[in-house]
């Protein structure tokens, strides 16, 4: 592990929300990271419509609102699940629903159960793979896309 995650592991939630909100891939897309609770079981993220970060017709960019999902689940399994695990972002697939406009939010969250449930996978199991949802929601509470990211965890 290096000195900066050691660092940055003994520090509060708000520290990591800072920094990566100052992060190049985020500043540089509008993407915000408004809020990760203290255990590190939800995170809030939006994205503001700008003129640097939109398409060719004006809208949301795609790789923006792909990015505004990245690396959230797997930051928050990592943080719960402790360094007994190796976690892993797999692979994540977008559906685009709906023009993006506005501001787009996801809200990213594991109950403890859900916890625990892929603790005892990843224990019966020699790695433990699945699939975890986010819908990114505009202003009017519209689903705008829906991102599935694959996660993977396994005891080190």
């Amino acid at each position: 592990m290096s000195a900066f995650r050691q660092w940055l592991d003994s520090r509060p939630p708000q520290i990591l929300r800072y920094i990566l909100n100052i992060w190049p891939p985020f500043l540089g897309t509008g993407i915000k990271v408004e809020k990760i609770s203290p255990d590190f079981r939800q995170i809030q993220v939006t994205a503001k419509l700008r003129w640097y970060n939109a398409n060719y017709v004006g809208t949301h960019f795609g790789g923006t609102m792909l990015a505004m999902t990245d690396p959230f689940y797997m930051l928050m399994l990592i943080k719960n699940l402790g360094k007994d695990y190796i976690v892993w972002d797999k692979a994540a697939s977008i559906d685009f629903k709906k023009v993006g406009r506005g501001i787009l939010r996801a809200n990213f969250q594991f109950t403890e159960q859900e916890l625990q449930d892929v603790r005892d996978k990843a224990a019966q199991q020699e790695k433990y793979i699945f699939d975890r949802s986010v819908d990114l929601i505009d202003e009017q509470g519209d689903i705008v896309a829906s991102v599935v990211k694959t996660l993977y965890v396994r005891k080190k």
